[in-house]
């Protein structure tokens, strides 16, 4: 099956598609103090407050806002907190390029280290390949690469 028709490639093109909003979002910093002060703080709502919405004592508030800012709260607290703010919690993992490049780039990391055993023994023994012929086999090794079963892409060479 070509690798522009596999289930994994069909996955990648809409998941690439529905991810576009998050990378645009991604982007943006998360505030300083986290996005539970930033949201508090913009509604006028004390720790006290937020603690008595969340049936929780102020310094657990703290404490939590602390961690988020530290990168240390659960994604649970985040949707207790999120519930108790009006808000809606947003988790994604955002890749940092589109997923179907990350697959490419990959083959190509392959196909290059494959072609490099290849080319080296073929020197050795004086056949090697003119860079035309090189750049044809390592193109005709990532399209492999891409139409192999997609596990096989991110085994260790």
């Amino acid at each position: 099956m070509p690798a522009h028709t596999s289930p994994e490639a069909l996955a990648r093109k809409h998941l690439d598609k529905a991810l576009i909003p998050f990378r645009m979002a991604a982007d943006q910093a998360r505030p300083p103090k986290g996005w539970v002060r930033a949201i508090r703080d913009a509604l006028g709502m004390t720790s006290r407050q937020l603690a008595a919405r969340m049936a929780l004592s102020q310094s657990t508030i703290t404490a939590m806002e602390q961690g988020e800012a530290a990168g240390t709260v659960t994604l649970n607290t985040l949707r207790q907190a999120a519930e108790a703010l009006d808000c809606q919690l947003v988790y994604a993992l955002v890749p940092r390029s589109t997923l179907e490049e990350t697959v490419r780039q990959r083959a190509d990391v392959l196909a290059r280290s494959r072609l490099a055993r290849v080319h080296h023994t073929m020197r050795l023994e004086d056949q090697a390949l003119g860079s035309e012929d090189l750049a044809a086999e390592l193109e005709r090794l990532v399209d492999a690469a891409l139409t192999a079963k997609a596990s096989r892409l991110w085994e260790t060479p």
